[in-house]
């Protein structure tokens, strides 16, 4: 039982591109400002840091391979290497202001010397303790040519002062067995992170708050051609537009009843402040439960593969 309500940020900021330190800033001072204003959770959006890969859905496979070759090398050098504890200034921001934090990142295995980067949302704790790292299943569409794909190790949802916490990433939110795992764990605030926006994205987000009677937390990456830095390869040529917004953003918080409650916004940077309530999520599951009395485990079953994948070994 959680008792009381909590606050929740959910931080539509642009990234500096390819840039981690920079955009880690970005991060710090917004989890500073938030607390400030009472928040005890704050979401970022899709790989926050360094910034989503907007870049992909404009280039061509042939003619623009160096330009891509050279953008996806400052991507690697910019990426997050946790076994490097690349995320300490924002663990120590998080345990400095008590307040737990889910970032998207991209992730760089740089222990085992290895150029593959995963799409992975973190979750850290108010003590600064990473909670859980959850790396993206199938990255979408041209995504595949700068993510590898993921495992189910951090499919999963973790305990917090203020309720179970768990979330996925874009379009891992339309796997209706990947949302079923974090609906069979109890989740009762949901998170996600997603470059996706629009009527129907947002329409979604509601879909999984009435099915899942969870809250949930769409946290959308708002960017403008403007906030592209002058240092970004052949800028001009990849953003020829120098006055649109390259994604919406539509962040949104959505009630366990499928009603918004906060935003969405769309076409500006902010950020959108909800008092939730955990246990409000519990009341609701009386109901449906579709992981519970509404389901049919005698019919139904879902088996997950927990195991995280390891690196090829040889002897």
């Amino acid at each position: 039982m959680v008792d009381g309500s909590t606050k929740v940020a959910v931080v539509q900021r642009p990234p500096i591109l390819l840039d981690r330190g920079a955009t880690m800033a970005v991060a710090v001072d917004a989890v500073a400002e938030v607390a400030a204003a009472g928040a005890k959770l704050v979401v970022f959006p899709e790989t926050f840091i360094p910034g989503y890969p907007a870049w992909i859905w404009s280039l061509r496979p042939g003619d623009d391979y160096a330009l891509a070759e050279d953008i996806h090398t400052r991507l690697l050098a910019a990426s997050v290497d946790m076994t490097s504890d690349d995320l300490q200034p924002l663990r120590k921001a998080a345990a400095e202001h008590g307040v737990v934090v889910v970032c998207g990142i991209h992730e760089r295995e740089g222990m085992f010397s290895r150029a593959t980067l995963y799409n992975t949302l973190v979750t850290i704790g108010a003590d600064g303790s990473v909670l859980n790292r959850h790396r993206k299943l199938i990255p979408t569409n041209p995504e595949r040519m700068v993510w590898g794909q993921g495992d189910a190790s951090g499919l999963r949802v973790v305990d917090t002062a203020f309720g179970r916490l768990g979330g996925l990433i874009c379009w891992e939110n339309y796997m209706p067995l990947a949302r079923y795992a974090l609906y069979a764990e109890g989740v009762q605030i949901y998170v996600a992170s997603t470059w996706d926006n629009g009527d129907t994205w947002v329409s979604s987000m509601r879909h999984i708050a009435a099915e899942g009677r969870c809250w949930v937390i769409g946290s959308g990456c708002a960017l403008h051609s403007r906030d592209i830095p002058e240092s970004f390869p052949s800028r001009n040529t990849v953003f020829p537009n120098p006055d649109t917004w390259i994604n919406s953003g539509d962040s949104v918080v959505v009630a366990p009843t499928g009603q918004i409650v906060a935003g969405p916004l769309r076409d500006a940077y902010g950020i959108l402040y909800c008092d939730l309530h955990a246990d409000a999520s519990s009341a609701l599951h009386r109901t449906l439960d579709v992981a519970g009395h509404y389901g049919r485990p005698d019919v139904f079953s879902l088996t997950v593969d927990r195991s995280p994948r390891h690196p090829i070994t040889f002897t």
